[in-house]
């Protein structure tokens, strides 16, 4: 008798649902039996003609659901129920329901877009939000709209967040409450802190949680963010379970083999299942009781401004959390152990992020390239981010993928047919099944640790391991060159092969074709990238003297990345090999190191120059423009009379008065019309020091407003002996500094717009004795005091009683014969 199910009391309601409306959204908890259950019964309902196709997010999850349904029929796999992943099939005629991964319904729609023969597909835990998954949802929305009206679209949810994707699909959304037993939660006393012991934490609390629950009996599950950990944790943690403990990994590399050991009920003892979040959701591990969690997942990252993805370890979710401890009460009551507090459990975020939203889209740009529609014609849950869609569109364009409109070429075709990323497609394709070794090892992790960053090592590995670890001091992953040798043989069978034999450096640039380092000038290992990045090697790495490099992996930092993996190249191979896209470029740059304009004539790939000589004759507007860059830099400093012209400007535009702006921002804004022009013959910091930016500012006024500006603020005051004294217009009112005795016989304050003057009167040796803006109330008022200190620091000059009478002077008295 069949075991029955918390999803069987949903199974009338959902079949309803898509009976009468073709798409549903079926939110279950994880442990509900959806996975096994629902396609079976679509499969007695009667549903649809054709076949049922269901996706899953893992290979390992697509197997094991198949094997499952499968047995419950009592047969074998590739029988009714059917599997497809990648490196493995078990299919038949006889196959009704087949479960494949996301990745294969892109293919079939890609092939034959009204899926012929498929009467229903099924997106199984949909929550997951892959972009495969977003992808093939989105072109199944548009296939029911344009060529099937009859395919029915199921998405599965394990969490409480189905509303939005039943509202994407038009479809009603059916509910099963699960069943699960109550789950003890046990966090720790107080914040961990740091990353460094953060492993050893999780190997003491998984000893301590063995001890605590040895009575209550049940298996335990250990989650961990990636292999490397798991593999670490398996190592640490021998020696320190009793020993009827069976420690079993499980991560989506494994081989299959193993992930069944995991999975499967051990006759005796107690297993700890060491997993990655491949279990929390899409598999079921029977017995388990114990759940403890390292609070911790991996996700892939896409930088767009370095054109690099790169896996990075963050916090959980709650959405998984929650998952992960309700693995822990699935056949009776369990207990979770956290590795956080409390107290932090309010910081996590709510849900996982999407991976549209944050992963390398050049395989998407592609998919949609091929398919003939843009992303904003499809249905997608979560819109693809235009940066990133940018970027891609603009590495498949340097592939070759796309023409200039857009659109993809035969090429592109050919790349998008292969099961790799674009860059490795593009690769294969070019240089025939020689590439496939090459093209499968940069799919993979590094099979090497603690190695020096140079490529040819991990070919070295790939071709013989034991030698290789006979003669080298590091480790190497046997588990990883097994998988690599594996899809070696897989890409060998898909690619044409080829007579031309190029080298692995050479077959790495046409992958990365913006990835090729140029070292600059200086000691440390720093390199340019011809896509314009800048990253940096270890300086005792033996690639570090290496003139030009391939970068193939780095850390992701923003600033400068540290390379991980990278291959020397030769200047000849870059130009025999880029020979079409290598071109002059004239420069004319202001150079910030060299304080002047740099002109040079440049055969550039990229950003990387491969040859430099000068460019002897540059126009001087060139010149101007990259002075313009030097003046930005070095900063405009108004001085002496351009100051003072800029300030009678200002006064009067606060007045109302209609001018040019002469402030500092409105000079800098507008430097290029008033400044440039004027720049002929200025090319380093010190002509700019001494250049006269009078002549420029004047330029800016036309005649009438040079007259007006003349009249209501003139830049000077002329003395009763006729010379010029330049007006200061720089503080709150005008002023002037001038000698006392130049200003005998003046009887009315000087005057400028309607603003009194103020004047510093100075000493014959041009010290200031008085300030005044009221010149005849000094003459009769303070002047008599004036006069005496004076005539005895002077006696040689005039002092007359009164001023108003005499004659102004600059001169001493004329000595007596």
């Amino acid at each position: 008798m069949t075991t029955r199910l918390p999803i069987d009391d949903a199974i009338p309601d959902l079949l309803q649902a898509l009976q009468s409306h073709g798409r549903a959204v079926l939110q279950a908890p994880p442990g509900a039996g959806k996975t096994t259950r629902v396609p079976l019964e679509m499969l007695r309902a009667g549903m649809c003609p054709g076949k049922i196709l269901m996706l899953e997010p893992r290979r390992l999850a697509a197997r094991a659901a198949a094997e499952r349904m499968a047995e419950t029929l009592g047969e074998r796999a590739g029988q009714t129920v059917g599997y497809r992943v990648r490196g493995d099939a078990k299919v038949s005629k006889a196959t009704r329901i087949e479960v494949v991964t996301e990745g294969i319904l892109t293919r079939m729609l890609q092939s034959d877009p009204d899926l012929p023969g498929v009467g229903a597909v099924i997106f199984d835990e949909f929550h997951e939000r892959s972009l495969n998954a977003d992808l093939g949802l989105a072109l199944c929305l548009e296939v029911t709209g344009a060529l099937r009206d009859d395919l029915i679209l199921l998405a599965m949810s394990a969490t409480l967040d189905a509303e939005p994707v039943g509202q994407l699909m038009d479809a009603p959304l059916v509910t099963s409450e699960g069943r699960s037993y109550p789950v003890e939660t046990r966090w720790l006393d107080r914040p961990l802190g740091g990353q460094a012991r953060r492993l050893d934490a999780l190997i003491d609390l998984v000893v301590q949680a063995e001890r605590d629950t040895r009575a209550s009996g049940g298996g335990m599950l250990v989650f961990l963010p990636g292999e490397g950990e798991i593999r670490r944790a398996e190592g640490a943690l021998t020696g320190r379970l009793p020993g009827d403990c069976v420690v079993r990994p499980l991560f989506g590399a494994l081989p299959f083999a193993a992930q069944r050991a995991a999975i499967a009920p051990v006759e005796k003892g107690r297993k700890v299942v060491l997993a990655t979040s491949i279990a929390e959701t899409s598999l079921t591990i029977p017995d388990i009781r114990v759940v403890v969690d390292m609070g911790q997942a991996r996700r892939a990252r896409f930088d767009p401004g370095s054109g690099m993805s790169r896996l990075v370890t963050e916090r959980v979710t709650r959405a998984e959390a929650t998952q992960r401890m309700g693995r822990a009460g699935r056949v009776a009551e369990g207990v979770c152990y956290r590795l956080w507090s409390k107290g932090e459990e309010g910081a996590l975020a709510a849900y996982p992020p999407a991976e549209i939203e944050a992963a390398d889209l050049t395989g998407l740009a592609l998919e949609l390239a091929l398919w003939g529609t843009k992303p904003g014609d499809l249905a997608f849950l979560t819109p693809p981010p235009e940066g990133a869609l940018t970027e891609a569109r603009a590495l498949l364009a340097m592939l070759g993928a796309l023409d200039g409109n857009g659109r993809i070429t035969g090429h592109g075709r050919a790349l998008a047919a292969l099961p790799v990323h674009p860059r490795l497609g593009h690769m294969l394709v070019t240089a025939g099944a020689q590439a496939a070794p090459l093209a499968a090892l940069l799919a993979e992790r590094d099979p090497l640790r603690g190695a020096p960053v140079d490529l040819t090592l991990r070919l070295e590995a790939l071709r013989d391991a034991r030698a290789f670890q006979r003669n080298k001091p590091w480790q190497v992953n046997a588990g990883v060159l097994d998988r690599i040798k594996t899809e070696t043989k897989r890409l060998r069978a898909q690619t044409a092969a080829t007579s031309e034999g190029l080298s692995p450096a050479v077959m790495a640039a046409l992958a990365y074709p913006d990835r090729i380092g140029q070292r600059r000038k200086g000691d440390e290992p720093r390199y340019v990238l011809s896509g314009g990045k800048g990253v940096i090697l270890d300086s005792g790495d033996t690639l570090a003297a290496a003139p030009y490099l391939v970068v193939l992996d780095t850390d992701g930092n923003p600033r400068e990345a540290r390379v991980r993996m990278a291959t020397q190249i030769s200047e000849r191979e870059i130009r025999d090999q880029f020979a079409d896209q290598i071109i002059w470029v004239d420069s004319c740059e202001w150079s910030k190191r060299d304080r002047r304009v740099v002109a040079r004539r440049q055969e550039r790939l990229g950003a990387i120059t491969l040859g430099d000589r000068i460019w002897k004759d540059v126009s001087e507007d060139a010149v101007a423009r990259a002075m313009l860059d030097g003046v930005r830099e070095l900063g405009l400093r108004l001085t002496g009379a351009a100051a003072r012209l800029a300030a009678r400007v200002e006064l009067l535009r606060a007045d109302g008065l209609d001018l040019p702006d002469f402030s500092e921002q409105g000079l800098v804004a507008d430097q290029e019309g008033w400044l440039l022009p004027m720049l002929s013959g200025v090319r380093n910091a010190e002509e700019w020091k001494r250049f006269d930016l009078l002549p420029a500012l004047r330029a800016r006024l036309d005649w009438s407003q040079t007259q007006e500006l003349d009249r209501r603020a003139p830049g000077s005051f002329v003395t009763p002996l006729g010379r010029k004294v330049p007006i200061d217009y720089g503080g709150a009112v005008p002023e002037i500094a001038v000698r006392l005795q130049e200003m005998f016989g003046v009887t009315r304050h000087p005057v400028v717009g309607g603003t009194p003057l103020k004047v510093t009167l100075l000493s014959p040796a041009r010290r200031p004795i008085q300030i005044t803006r009221d010149l005849p109330g000094f003459w009769t008022g303070s002047y008599a005091d004036v006069r005496k200190d004076m005539r005895a620091q002077y006696p040689k000059h005039p002092w007359p009683e009164d001023p108003t009478q005499a004659d102004p002077t600059l001169r001493a008295k004329r000595r007596k014969s």
